[in-house]
């Protein structure tokens, strides 16, 4: 590590000077007060050199880097949310003076395993990894725990079981039931409680992400869950997998529009791209946000609070891609310092906020 490089240089610099000092004593003095004034110089030499380690340490620790190589590896570089989280990521580590190396997963689980396996192969000092599949937990563990890298493991999660394999290994995200329960929330914070049309009941389309990955799961029952638990009737018209793709949310947004119109009165998105692409086809098909129809997302990205902030979304949930960043690289130097975790205590939770047209100018 840098640190230990600079503090042996320096310490190596005080022997040198001591060295020499005391070499400069093996010259036949032509007093003692003479031999004195060297040995003194060598002394003061070697404190200051001594103070000047110490000095040096204490920068370096207090910067909270003490270098070293990281590998991360992202499940793709063209999603909306995980670039915003990866240049988090690289800010914060590069100030921290680490090298820092980052793949593109190209949403291949193949491709990301044979990266990881490079980055182990190079020897990397840690990991951090946002699986392309959840499903692939257990070998992407198994790998990490084998060659014996700390590993940080965010945005998808792994159950607690799996985790509890490797004691070097944290999960760093948010839980994506409360980012459902809330998008529940700003439905029922509405006038009607998106009961527009007076039935007696919520009549919605859901929009799912990669439905084998936990956080779209989560976000689909526990969106609902807020609505029921809250006393309301539900009517499921469709519910189909968008893959987190805002074409994609656009393209079942217009077809479920055509074939179920008014009928339609809330559509749940799990994340920010997709409920983007479905408010142009609501706007397509002359519909009116917040008037005729409602319109939720996650993940609160630009694009996004922009279009709660001018009415055409009725809300979305601020996803912190920086506060997990920040927390992944706490959670990777705590475990490059020795520490481990036990079974249970190896999820580490961001909270996610509820935003609305009255606070998302706070997140813009």
């Amino acid at each position: 590590m840098k640190l230990t490089r600079k503090v042996t240089a320096l310490a190596m610099a005080s022997m040198m000077v001591f060295s020499m000092a005391a070499c400069g004593g093996d010259s036949a003095p032509e007093t003692t007060t003479a031999a004195a004034s060297t040995e003194a110089k060598a002394d003061a030499a070697t404190d200051a050199a001594t103070e000047a380690a110490k000095e040096t340490a204490a920068q370096a620790e207090a910067s909270g880097g003490a270098g070293g190589n990281i590998g991360v590896c992202i499940y793709k570089f063209d999603d909306a949310f995980m670039t915003t989280y990866r240049n988090a990521l690289q800010e914060i580590l590069e100030g921290k003076g680490y090298t820092v190396t980052f793949m593109d997963g190209k949403n291949d689980q193949a491709e990301q395993n044979n990266q990881i396996n490079n980055f182990i192969a190079q020897g990397v000092d840690a990991l951090i990894i946002n699986p392309v599949m959840t499903s692939a937990a257990d070998q992407i563990i198994a790998t990490v725990k084998d060659a014996d890298i700390p590993t940080v493991l965010i945005n998808r999660e792994p159950t607690a079981d799996q985790m509890s394999a490797y004691e070097k290994l944290v999960y760093v995200g948010c839980d994506a039931r409360q980012s459902g329960t809330m998008q529940g929330e700003l439905i029922l914070d509405t006038a009607n409680k998106g009961d527009i049309n007076g039935d007696g009941k919520v009549s919605y389309i859901m929009i799912q992400g990669d439905p084998e990955n936990v956080d779209a799961q989560y976000r689909t029952e526990f969106s609902v869950k807020a609505l029921t638990d809250a006393g309301m009737e539900v009517e499921e018209l469709d519910l189909q997998r968008g893959d987190w793709d805002r074409n994609k949310g656009q393209e079942i947004a217009q077809n479920d529009l055509a074939k179920f119109g008014n009928d339609i009165e809330v559509i749940f998105c799990n994340n920010d791209d997709m409920a983007i692409g479905a408010l142009q086809a609501i706007q397509a098909a002359g519909r009116k946000v917040n008037e005729d129809i409602y319109l939720v997302g996650v993940d609160a990205l630009d694009a996004a609070l922009n279009e709660v902030v001018n009415g055409n979304m009725t809300g979305t949930v601020l996803n912190d891609a920086n506060g997990q960043a920040q927390g992944a690289v706490d959670a990777m130097e705590a475990l490059l310092g020795g520490k481990t975790y036990a079974a249970g205590e190896q999820s580490i939770y961001v909270d996610y906020v509820k935003v609305t047209p009255e606070n998302a100018a706070d997140f813009q």
